[in-house]
């Protein structure tokens, strides 16, 4: 029959109406993250990077820049270090392919921003907010 249907819908309206709503007041209350969340922020260590630009060769979207120079005993120096959060994906590929797991995925999302140029992150950037965002 063709009432069927609008019974059933108004039937599942019913039943959700009288439910206590399941609401959280954002800024003051924030939901608890899974183990698995990969946040929008990144962190890389300064200690741990030998500047292989495996993690740039990696991402699909091209939105890591490696610089480096030559150092002392043929180490390679970091000079540049940028990640372009406008076009990442948040897949997590860089972090995997880090021999020495100098990039690591935050648990922050709260980067929305107004100004575009706040979403290009440089080495100083990350060597401010390393402790603030593990």
């Amino acid at each position: 029959m063709y009432g069927t249907g609008i019974l059933k819908g108004m039937a599942l309206t019913f039943r959700h109406m009288f439910r206590k709503p399941f609401t959280v007041q954002y800024p003051e209350e924030k939901l608890p993250l899974s183990e698995r969340y990969r946040g929008i922020q990144f962190n890389w260590s300064k200690e741990r990077c030998t500047g292989c630009d495996s993690c740039a060769k990696a991402c699909p979207e091209g939105c890591i820049t490696v610089a480096t120079h030559p150092g002392a005993e043929g180490q390679r120096i970091v000079d540049r270090y940028e990640i372009d959060l406008r076009i990442c994906l948040y897949c997590g590929l860089c972090v995997e392919a880090c021999p020495f797991h100098a990039i690591v995925m935050g648990k922050n999302y709260e980067m929305a921003n107004y100004d575009v140029s706040k979403l290009y992150l440089d080495k100083e950037f990350f060597l401010t907010h390393f402790e603030e965002w593990m």
